[in-house]
């Protein structure tokens, strides 16, 4: 008797391991474990003056350095939210953070977020290599399913995922109460199987050669990831 109404077997199946605390490389970013004392002052001074990335996280703005310092000595040795500071490789100077969230590895899913880029580093290769730098982490350990989630009015935030790759899945209504505020959640993923194709649309952005002497991109990360995409998210259309 078959058993295909119970769901397709998944073979060999091993939870994955957590993250834990060692620094990834790319090309352009290298993204370093959460450090108050290494990273709070210098991230502060890449998001001061810039108030609206706060608009839709849980917390911020921050009124000074040593506000936010609180608020990464807090956080630094955290296991889930696991926060990884982002580094330009270029610069040396941290431009962004970002982490693993939601792990549960016995479901094989984990999520990204509290991603804040500061405009120093918005739109370049390093913040686009760290996500892909993250993404890759995951599938390699073993994760099934990479999600992203975000306030369904944060439409920068839906436009970020749909370029790189995430298939939109859909609209949790009320799901939050965030500074006071509703938030419906718009959720979005990529699995596993997705992410062979999707790992060589990155590798292919990211090549120097699809950069000109200008530094601007020959071929569109939105573009080479379109195909992959199990889903589009209405929100984004027109």
């Amino acid at each position: 008797m078959s058993d295909e109404r119970l769901g397709a077997v998944v073979e060999g199946w091993q939870p994955p391991p957590r993250p834990d605390r060692a620094a990834m490389e790319g090309r352009y970013v290298r993204l370093e474990p959460l450090e108050a004392e290494a990273h709070a002052f210098d991230l502060h001074a890449a998001f001061q003056g810039h108030d609206a990335l706060w608009d839709y996280m849980p917390y911020g703005p921050f009124a000074s350095g040593s506000a936010y310092h609180r608020w990464a000595r807090e956080r630094e040795a955290g296991e889930d939210p696991r926060f990884f500071v982002l580094r330009d490789r270029a610069s040396g100077l941290p431009g962004g953070i970002a982490s693993y969230l939601r792990i549960a590895p016995e479901a094989g899913s984990i999520e990204v977020g509290h991603i804040c880029i500061s405009p120093s580093m918005q739109r370049s290769p390093a913040a686009t290599e760290a996500m892909f730098v993250m993404m890759d982490w995951a599938f390699r350990a073993g994760y099934r399913r990479y999600e992203w989630k975000c306030n369904a009015l944060n439409l920068a935030s839906r436009r970020a995922a749909q370029r790189l790759g995430f298939s939109f899945e859909g609209v949790f209504r009320n799901h939050l109460v965030v500074k006071g505020r509703n938030r419906d959640t718009a959720w979005f993923s990529v699995i596993d199987s997705e992410w062979p194709a999707l790992a060589e649309a990155f590798a292919f952005w990211l090549s120097p050669a699809n950069f000109d002497a200008q530094g601007r991109q020959r071929e569109r990360l939105s573009d080479l990831t379109r195909l992959v995409r199990a889903g589009s998210d209405p929100a984004l259309e027109g």
